[in-house]
């Protein structure tokens, strides 16, 4: 572990930032020496470039007649955001109570050295065939990955994919992610006038768009906070203890705000759809006038249920917007972006491997958890490779922050994680043929 440490600091140390605003030469340098990593345990590594950022794939056989196993991970980062707000400095990998702190840390260089530990750990003596994906674009969309499966699809396929970029229940209790929530992200404009116009002179008769804004937007629940557009698919979360409590402490929810939705709280959070505002643009208040706004914008995050169908949401989404706009606005809905849901059906040899994986390195039963977040690439996995078994893992916990300030990782689960995917491996290979 020390080493592996060693490596994952390096490799936090390079602001690998996917996004067009940041230099782009940190993307390379963070897959190569993901690459390096990789060639160093006797892999034949190749980097990939199909129209977006660089991904690295690397190949071991197994020995004959065994198993291959896919492990994935991705080098890219998520911003930092504004570094007053982290502790310490994003890129420079800090230890604090047992926690590694840095942007990347966790979300998912952890994971890319879970996998080379794995791998260190059978020492050139593998039970089965590896092949290892780290992608460069993951933070941004995976635009490029479709095209990656479509052209470079035989040398990912395998039977077993292990997919490292989700969490664990809690520390000290390991966990199989076994449903993710869609997602769709709309763009909702609305306009009331062709330009802007004395408050004073005109309000009162003509409506403004920020109001009419407002309006519309607030359609979009019902009174008990539930997600009011007719039509869209909920499902029902895992039956495990999940109190307020814990919800208020892992979210930062206020003293005094209450929970909205109605059903259990991990079915809120993991299977029924949700609607977030997550930007609006509109004058500042420091810069405002009075003048009736012509025309605003907002952008909303819309989270489907497992086996929702995200276009087919998105026209629900839009027709519920379009119905609900007050006083005859203009109103025009955008797809910003999408994604499909993930849900297993968890059962099999594989499956009752990886779970005895985590038995061996926690000493304790794993659980099977949903993930509220969209990672829309294990469906791409999953409708490219229907005949494997999609083991979506993590390092994370539910205190890692990923994307937040303070992004960190737990050191000692991270050993866990890196024992249970090398005992992984063992077991697979151990599989009757």
């Amino acid at each position: 572990m020390p080493g592996v440490r060693a490596d994952l600091e390096a490799l936090t140390r390079i602001p690998s930032v996917s996004l067009d605003a940041f230099d782009q030469a940190h993307v390379e340098a963070s897959a190569e020496a993901t690459a390096a990593l990789l060639r160093a345990e006797g892999l034949e590594v190749e980097i990939v470039r199909e129209g977006g950022r660089p991904a690295v794939i690397g190949h071991v056989d197994g020995p004959p007649g065994s198993p291959t196993v896919m492990l994935y991970a991705h080098h890219d980062v998520q911003p930092p955001g504004d570094e007053a707000l982290w502790d310490s400095r994003p890129f420079e990998p800090t230890e604090r109570d047992g926690r590694l702190y840095g942007r990347g840390a966790a979300d998912d260089k952890a994971g890319i050295l879970a996998h080379v530990a794995a791998l260190r750990a059978h020492a050139g003596a593998l039970p089965v065939g590896v092949t290892v994906f780290v992608e460069g674009e993951e933070e941004i969309g995976s635009d490029s990955l479709p095209t990656i499966l479509e052209r470079h699809g035989e040398k990912l396929r395998a039977d077993a994919i292990v997919l490292a970029d989700s969490t664990n229940w809690a520390i000290g209790e390991p966990a199989l992610t076994t449903t993710l929530r869609g997602m769709i992200r709309v763009v909702v404009t609305v306009s009331t006038l062709d330009h802007g116009v004395h408050s004073g002179m005109f309000g009162g008769a003509v409506p403004d768009a920020l109001t009419t804004l407002v309006r519309v937007l607030a359609s979009l629940h019902d009174d008990a906070g539930n997600v009011a557009v007719a039509g869209l698919k909920e499902g029902v979360a895992a039956d495990l203890e999940f109190s307020e409590e814990r919800l208020r402490e892992e979210s930062g929810l206020l003293d005094g705000v209450s929970t909205i939705g109605s059903g259990s709280l991990l079915s809120r959070i993991w299977t029924k759809p949700s609607a977030t505002t997550i930007g609006i643009d509109a004058p500042s208040v420091a810069t405002s006038s009075n003048t009736l706004v012509p025309s605003a914008s907002a952008k909303v995050s819309i989270r489907l249920a497992p086996d929702e169908d995200d276009l087919e949401a998105f026209e629900l989404v839009k027709g519920h917007l379009l119905a609900n706009t007050p006083w005859g606005a203009k109103v025009e809905v955008h797809l910003d972006d999408r994604g499909l849901g993930f849900a297993a059906d968890a059962h099999g040899p594989v499956y009752d491997e990886a779970r005895a994986a985590f038995r061996d390195a926690w000493g304790v039963e794993p659980v099977d958890i949903g993930v509220g977040g969209s990672i829309p690439f294990v469906a791409a996995f999953a409708e490219r490779f229907p005949e494997a078994a999609i083991l979506v893992t993590g390092v994370e916990d539910p205190d890692a922050r990923a994307h937040g300030a303070n992004e960190s990782l737990h050191l000692g689960e991270f050993e866990k994680v890196c024992v249970a995917e090398a005992v992984l491996l063992a077991r697979l290979g151990a599989l009757p043929r």
